[in-house]
């Protein structure tokens, strides 16, 4: 549930986003709080892995970004209207193509299974959700995202469905987690390498030896504001990052080895 102040800097946020004009050089890019992807450093300035690869990308097209903060649900909506230009990240789904172009990346992270400590024994048997999940397992997990086929499977099943929590900030779950208000909650290795330090929570929330397949995440363009010119353009921008190693460089300082 936001707080009514977020919910006064969501509606300025897409009030603005109404407003504001998109040029061919100039994109409407969608950021969240989501270390190491994207995040402000102690000066405020906007820095991550995903936040470097669009701005190199659109650099080389002589383009340049326009980020704008919204949770991912709502980033869903603004992209399909059209008050949204690009949104990275996204897994590629049936639902989407009407309103989205998409450009891969190849880049993947893999979804985990994350628990209290003690409790990773519980699920040493299974190394898929399919296999972890049982009735009565509370699960969190944030709004409108879709972690790979064998979420996105057992998403069918209305027992499934029952036991999970949502949330819009992926940080309201590991407080949850650590209180007992969901069981085990899914996230990508990467960031809750970051997120588990900076809450002090390292050593009380362990990944378990489940993984969810995952699919390389790609970047959304909307339909209604960039033509499939553009969208061609950014990605022979951004495999010629891929092939002079600006890529490899930028996801080895995020990530490592």
């Amino acid at each position: 549930m936001l707080s009514p102040l977020s919910l006064l800097r969501l509606s300025l946020t897409c009030l603005a986003l109404a407003f504001l004009p998109a040029s061919a050089c100039e994109l409407r890019v969608r950021w969240n709080p989501d270390p190491p992807y994207s995040m402000r450093d102690g000066q405020g300035h906007l820095i991550g892995m995903q936040t470097e690869l669009v701005e190199r990308t659109l650099e080389r097209m002589q383009c340049r970004a326009v980020w704008v903060e919204l949770p991912w649900a709502r980033a869903l909506v603004e992209l399909q209207a059209g008050r949204l230009d690009l949104l990275p990240g996204a897994l590629r789904r049936p639902e989407r193509e009407a309103y989205a172009h998409w450009v891969e990346q190849h880049i993947a992270v893999a979804n985990r299974l994350f628990v209290r400590a003690g409790r990773e024994a519980d699920f040493a048997s299974a190394t898929r959700l399919k296999e972890a999940w049982r009735q009565g397992l509370k699960l969190g997990v944030q709004i409108g995202v879709v972690y790979g086929p064998d979420y996105a499977e057992l998403l069918a099943d209305p027992a499934f469905r029952a036991t999970l929590t949502q949330a819009s900030a992926r940080r309201s779950l590991w407080q949850m987690l650590e209180i007992g208000r969901v069981d085990g909650v899914l996230a990508s290795e990467a960031t809750a390498r970051w997120e588990l330090g900076e809450l002090g929570l390292a050593g009380r929330i362990v990944p378990t030896s489940v993984v969810v397949p995952h699919e390389p995440a790609q970047l959304m363009f909307s339909r209604r504001s960039v033509d499939a010119a553009l969208v061609q353009r950014y990605r022979e921008a951004s495999e010629a990052l891929e092939r002079d190693g600006t890529q490899a460089s930028i996801v080895r300082r995020y990530l490592g080895d």
